[in-house]
């Protein structure tokens, strides 16, 4: 895999919305009108899309991102993190004037989150980002009712595709955002997205549905883990970080077991590395992050740990965190 990567300018290209992103956790409830709610842990960072950059680059991916950004302090803050702290490629954003950068508030109940979000139109339509497809082994984009060109051109120029999208807040469900998924290899939706846009009432069903559309469907269930299924059938039941993969509902033995726990594992390790905060983990919620971390510590990852990139990247981590908890 990474004698492939290195034939290219990026490892992983992204596409979407960044955000600044407001993180309240260790809610007790989510407030109701006229209420307070006290929350036990605070973080902000670039939030969205910028995600998934910042985990790769920890993991010592080449990233580069496209996106809107605005010239206000949220753009800033965003802007200088990603790319002063996080070593992530902004040559295919752009910056706006006058543009106010999105903004979300997110709370965490229970193991899961609820959003409020502020955002107005981009200053130019989607499809003008990127204005060129970048050289790069895997591409990542958030979908939604219109299609893109560029992800035609990015599957013809060899680019894996793997894509999400979020909640339609029209509720109409497009069936035109299924018909572009031929473009993709994998698609990862929540499930509450997922049998909306499928007309289903189970997760089970609704990562079924979408293996028929794309070599690799993955359900995202909150807390509970994930589902995931591929186009020859062979999937997990729900798995979180430390718990053994399960066969599915129908009771098949999943040949994919050992390596779906691998890969929860793994993905609950690059989630600790986007959320580990400056100087240690902070909190309840910090040392939870920091056992997550070590379930996957086993992983080798191929990154630059050697040499004067690795020094940089080193040095990186070291310099700080971008989400910052306060007590």
């Amino acid at each position: 895999m990474s004698e492939h990567l290195s034939e290219h300018a990026f490892d992983l290209f992204v596409n979407g919305t960044v955000f600044f992103d407001v993180v309240f956790t260790g809610l007790p409830s989510l407030p109701l009108r006229g209420t307070e709610v006290q929350a036990s842990g605070m973080g902000s960072c670039p939030g969205g899309i910028a995600n998934l950059a910042i985990a790769a680059s920890r993991l010592g991916l080449h990233t580069s991102l496209a996106a809107a950004f605005g010239d206000d302090v949220y753009g800033d803050f965003c802007w200088s993190t990603l790319t002063e702290q996080e070593g992530v490629d902004l040559t295919y954003s752009r910056r706006f004037s006058d543009w106010h950068s999105p903004v979300t508030v997110s709370m965490v109940v229970e193991r899961d989150r609820a959003m409020l979000t502020h955002t107005h139109p981009a200053p130019v339509p989607a499809s003008e980002l990127p204005a060129a497809v970048p050289d790069a082994a895997i591409g990542f984009a958030h979908l939604d009712a219109e299609p893109q060109e560029w992800h035609a051109k990015a599957k013809r120029a060899g680019m894996l595709l793997f894509g999400d999208t979020g909640w339609d807040e029209e509720e109409k469900w497009s069936p035109s955002l299924l018909e572009q998924l031929s473009d993709f290899y994998c698609f990862l939706p929540n499930s509450d997205e997922a049998m909306a846009y499928t007309h289903t009432n189970d997760p089970h069903d609704a990562v079924r549905a979408l293996a028929e559309r794309v070599p690799v469907a993955v359900v995202t269930c909150g807390g509970q883990g994930a589902l995931a299924l591929d186009d020859r059938g062979t999937g997990v039941g729900a798995v979180a970080a430390g718990q053994r993969a399960r066969p599915d509902r129908g009771g098949r033995r999943v040949r994919g077991r050992v390596r779906a726990r691998h890969a929860a594992r793994l993905a609950a390790a690059a989630a600790a590395r986007v959320r580990q905060p400056v100087r240690g983990a902070v909190g309840s919620a910090g040392r939870r992050l920091a056992r997550r971390a070590r379930l996957g510590r086993h992983h080798r990852l191929a990154r630059p740990d050697s040499g004067q990139g690795g020094r940089r990247v080193r040095a990186r981590r070291r310099a700080g965190r971008h989400l910052r908890f306060h007590r």
